[in-house]
């Protein structure tokens, strides 16, 4: 019997023109397996009420095409249910598909589809809110809500704002909660993981993977302008939890205080609320299309970083040499002071 399959398609999400997504589904899904349908969205919350529509019609499967914010309003209408979520990622980050290992490319996303590969995976909820790829507060949050005001999208629109608001921002106390107990922390941001990575391939969790029940917690301790860099490249590399400014524990449930409101984030949309944040993960809580060819070598870190990381430790070498031997010179200097003022 044939599977029935719905896209919700939203026009404006990210940079990708989708005139053309239409006729790919028509040329390119198995007519033998799917009976399709392509509906587009209107206006925001569009996409969760038309899939809401769908579970309640037992439609077999629904498939977000867009960013992680069309993802993330479809999958919450999908959780708990039997309707599994598809994702064809037309977004800026595509945080939720690169984590699965979903080509970019709308054909190859599409035979993902056709291969119709199922699996039940983890998602995560922070203050009622689902999210499927990461949550947080502090500098992300704030950069999340500097990122929407903006009102253009792409990694270079969220660079500029990592920029000019990174060194201004001060960090928060937190007291964090979990099964073991609390502990106090003084953070410039905590992130909590279902996937491994906020998008565009910046691997805030790079171990976290979505079948084991637990979200991985990432504190990130305050740190200088001397030390960005090296994170930088950590997060794009796939070695932020080997940073020493870096702390990571994994957790079903946790409760966060701080001393002041402020912005959250879940899947990148931010929002604003109180002092108190509750997160926990839903094992297993719903269906997903997932990439069954996906392997390791999908997976391998940013060659092209590593180089700009030897790059980088080289200098730090050298600024270190430098610095020894400024050190000397400043010592023999202060000798020659005291021999002259005797004089």
């Amino acid at each position: 019997m044939k599977k029935n399959i719905v896209f919700i398609l939203n026009p404006i999400s990210g940079n990708h023109k989708k005139d053309e997504i239409p006729n790919m589904i028509e040329t390119t899904l198995d007519k033998s397996r799917f009976d399709s349908q392509v509906r587009l969205t209107e206006y925001a919350g569009h996409a969760a009420e038309i899939a809401r529509q769908c579970v309640n019609a037992n439609t077999d499967i629904v498939v977000a095409v867009g960013g992680d914010g069309t993802v993330n309003e479809v999958a919450r209408s999908l959780v708990h249910s039997n309707t599994a979520l598809g994702i064809i990622p037309c977004g800026s980050g595509n945080g939720l598909a690169r984590h699965l290992c979903i080509p970019l490319d709308v054909k190859k996303s599409l035979e993902i589809i056709n291969q119709c590969n199922i699996e039940s995976l983890d998602y995560g909820v922070i203050n009622e809110l689902p999210f499927f790829c990461t949550c947080g507060m502090g500098f992300d949050a704030f950069i999340s809500l500097k990122f929407a005001e903006a009102g253009k999208r792409g990694p270079i629109t969220y660079v500029e704002n990592v920029l000019k608001e990174g060194l201004k921002y001060r960090p928060e106390t937190y007291e964090v909660a979990d099964e073991t107990g609390a502990t106090r922390y003084k953070a410039f941001l905590i992130a909590c993981a279902n996937a491994s990575q906020y998008g565009n391939n910046a691997y805030i969790a790079p171990k976290a993977t979505m079948t084991d029940g637990l979200m991985d917690i990432i504190i990130m301790e305050p740190f200088t302008a001397f030390d960005a860099p090296q994170i930088s490249i950590d997060l794009f590399n796939k070695t932020l939890d080997k940073n020493s400014k870096i702390k990571t524990f994994k957790a079903q449930r946790i409760h966060i205080h701080r001393n002041n409101p402020g912005a959250i984030h879940y899947d990148g949309d931010p929002m604003m609320t109180g002092t108190d944040i509750d997160v926990h993960i839903e094992k297993h809580g719903i269906k997903i299309i997932t990439n069954p060819n996906a392997s390791e070598d999908d997976k391998q870190p940013n060659f092209l970083l590593n180089a700009f990381s030897d790059l980088f430790n080289n200098i730090n070498n050298v600024r270190e040499d430098i610095g020894k031997q400024g050190r000397k010179i400043q010592a023999i200097n202060k000798v020659l002071l005291r021999k002259l003022t005797r004089n």
